[in-house]
């Protein structure tokens, strides 16, 4: 079953995930550019106040209880990461009707809610975030804050792709490593081959590999409990969609898509 939509704003298209539909969210797009989250929030639901972070590549999740929203004067910010913001790179909603955002252009974003609470939390995981474990980070959030893990739905949006992202096998170790017992000194990427729908292919230069992020989170999230069809990985890259997507590999620019999800009251 497709759970991806392609949905459209003024002719700017985005995309969202039927796993995420009780909540107003969505993956936006190269097209969308330059508009910030403060104009993007409308499409959204306009009454949503804006909570963003200063992205490090870090594992640092915050709740929007320790943070200001954004002025209505932030539509017209220069800077799309945020210079003044608290550092992180995951954010988790505390009331209903906030709206939490992350800026990515082949790193991960991921969009993450609870049915039950109505809770959600916004991440941008590249591969260091990623090797940091800051989605797992969020869900152990989410359990402080009630949660149970059957209850939570994620939606991993666009991203490079594994076909095409080429890392050192030292960093696709960093990253693998947190989905197996095993510790970083004596890890091989061997066992990592055999597994179902493995996060690393083969790549013809030496001591390189190509990396999925996409789906060395959704492994992440699978061990941790979270049932695999409460996870939902878009079908597209950032780096072979140039019509659609940023993609710093690519281009070497520093422009961004933005992602964002929407709180909902406690059922």
């Amino acid at each position: 079953m497709d759970n991806w939509h392609w949905r459209s704003w003024n002719d700017l298209p985005y995309l969202t995930c039927s796993l995420l539909e009780q909540w107003p969210h969505g993956f936006f797009t190269q097209p969308c550019w330059p508009r910030l989250p403060r104009e993007l929030v409308g499409i959204l639901n306009p009454a949503a106040p804006v909570y963003r972070l200063k992205q490090v590549h870090g594992n640092t999740v915050l709740s929007t209880d320790r943070l200001m929203p954004d002025a209505p004067e932030m539509a017209v910010e220069t800077s799309p990461v945020g210079k003044s913001r608290p550092e992180g790179d995951g954010l988790l909603t505390t009331e209903a009707g906030q709206s939490v955002w992350v800026c990515t252009a082949d790193c991960a974003p991921v969009l993450i809610a609870d049915e039950r609470t109505g809770q959600v939390a916004a991440v941008h995981a590249g591969w260091r975030g990623t090797a940091a474990e800051i989605v797992p980070e969020a869900i152990v959030k989410f359990q402080r804050q009630g949660s149970e893990l059957h209850h939570l739905r994620l939606a991993i949006g666009p991203a490079i792709a594994g076909e095409v992202y080429q890392v050192s096998e030292e960093v696709a170790a960093q990253v693998c490593a947190t989905i197996v017992n095993t510790i970083p000194e004596n890890f091989s990427l061997d066992a990592i081959y055999q597994l179902p729908q493995p996060p690393i292919l083969e790549d013809p230069q030496p001591e390189r590999v190509r990396l999925d992020v996409r789906r060395a989170i959704a492994l992440q999230v699978e061990q941790l409990g979270v049932p695999a069809a409460h996870v939902a990985i878009a079908p597209h890259c950032t780096y072979q969609e140039p019509e659609k997507f940023f993609s710093y590999r690519r281009d070497g620019q520093k422009k961004v898509q933005w992602s964002a999800i929407v709180s909902q009251g406690k059922d």
